[in-house]
């Protein structure tokens, strides 16, 4: 089995599609290379908004085409994939439990969980702490310490970091993969990250 000893920086926010595509190929790619996944939670939101991007302005064509191309995904590589009725949601509640779940060791777990839970099951509260709490219940954590630790000021203060750094290293959307310091953006970008994983 090839080894690369390297990691790979994953900069997501639940309410990318493509972030969730990009999670199912890039966690069986690190496995492969013996790579490690850094999680960054960011509010892709607040990106879009310094950047006076708005999602919905897109052309219709183009919103049309999305799903259409979103369903080829799906298709080709045999996911689950199911487009929520309730798009876009408010994340903020769902990242910050990502940044809270490392108190107790179970952040990719937890991640892994609520991207099934809104891309694969359509469980559009994923953004509320009633959904979010059971969630933290199945992978064995008290709701009620999951909802304390998840407004603690320390939790919210380093999603605010998180999504700084995400700016500051020139990350603009969700997926980005950084690797040794270079971008790759998308989930269509895993061939160029399997070749630099490959290298020493």
């Amino acid at each position: 089995m090839p080894q690369s000893n390297k990691t790979v920086k994953f900069y997501w926010d639940i309410g990318s599609t493509n972030s969730y595509f990009a999670l199912r190929l890039l966690v069986p790619l690190t496995e492969k290379y013996d790579a490690k996944i850094d999680y960054h939670p960011f509010n892709l939101g607040h990106v879009f908004k310094s950047n006076n991007y708005v999602l919905m302005d897109e052309p219709k064509a183009k919103m049309r085409n999305r799903l259409a191309d979103l369903n080829r995904w799906r298709d080709r590589y045999k996911l689950p994939f199911s487009m929520p009725k309730n798009f876009p949601i408010k994340t903020s509640r769902a990242l910050k439990g990502a940044i809270a779940m490392r108190h107790w060791g179970l952040e990719p777990e937890y991640i892994n969980a609520i991207f099934t839970a809104y891309w694969e099951n359509n469980e559009d509260s994923i953004g509320e702490y009633d959904t979010l709490a059971g969630i933290a219940l199945d992978l064995g954590v008290r709701p009620t310490e999951f909802i304390e630790r998840c407004e603690m000021a320390e939790t919210r203060q380093a999603l605010i970091d998180s999504t700084t750094e995400a700016q500051q290293a020139g990350v603009f959307g969700a997926p980005t993969m950084v690797v040794d310091e270079e971008i790759y953006w998308g989930k269509d970008r895993m061939d160029f990250i399997e070749t630099h994983l490959q290298t020493d």
